[in-house]
């Protein structure tokens, strides 16, 4: 999927400056799809050069003029063909950090605390970016019950992302509180047979 795609997504919302993009995508997108602010300002400056976005001028008292974007028809179209297309590829998983968990017990490259430490840092995140999503899914839910918000809801795509994402940051969680645990225990067992 490129980059283009989420943020035609995003669009789906209504007009949006950069600005907004970058923050919304902090906010809700970022549950499937990171990118940094300068990306999204490339992108939205190469879509509008395609005829995907359109931009308008808006006039600030105090701060600069923003630009707002908006999905042309030609953008609906990429966007609804984007979605029309054959299942979507499983994601390629790039984590660094099991590289390094990989590597934890060899004698000349493994350093326990070091991993250890990236781990604790995972499980942190994790638990911030799973509160985040919570408070998220009560400003959605708005005192309704699940079942009750999808049975009115205008748009339930951003409700199921949302649960992707927090499911994705249940399972970092709990592999990390795992990890943490082994990790401890082997760094435990290693100090004793060496007699400290």
């Amino acid at each position: 999927m490129a980059l283009r795609n989420a943020v035609m997504a995003a669009l789906l919302e209504g007009e949006a400056s950069g600005y907004d993009l970058a923050k919304g995508f902090e906010a809700s997108v970022a549950n499937f799809w990171m990118a940094t602010p300068q990306q999204l300002y490339r992108e939205l400056e190469r879509m509008e050069s395609e005829g995907l976005v359109s931009a308008r001028v808006v006039q600030q008292e105090r701060r600069p003029n923003k630009r707002l974007f908006s999905l042309t028809d030609a953008g609906l179209e990429v966007l609804r063909d984007y979605v029309g297309e054959a299942p979507a590829k499983p994601p390629a998983l790039r984590d660094e950090l099991m590289v390094k968990v990989q590597c934890v017990d060899i004698g000349d490259v493994g350093d326990f605390e070091a991993v250890r430490a990236s781990v604790a840092e995972r499980f942190e995140r994790a638990t911030a970016k799973l509160a985040r999503y919570r408070r998220m899914q009560e400003r959605m839910l708005d005192g309704r019950t699940e079942d009750e918000y999808l049975a009115t809801a205008e748009r339930i795509g951003p409700y199921l992302t949302l649960q992707g994402g927090i499911a994705l940051e249940r399972a970092n969680l709990q592999w990390s509180e795992t990890a943490l645990k082994r990790l401890e225990q082997r760094a435990a067992a290693l100090a004793e047979s060496s007699g400290g």
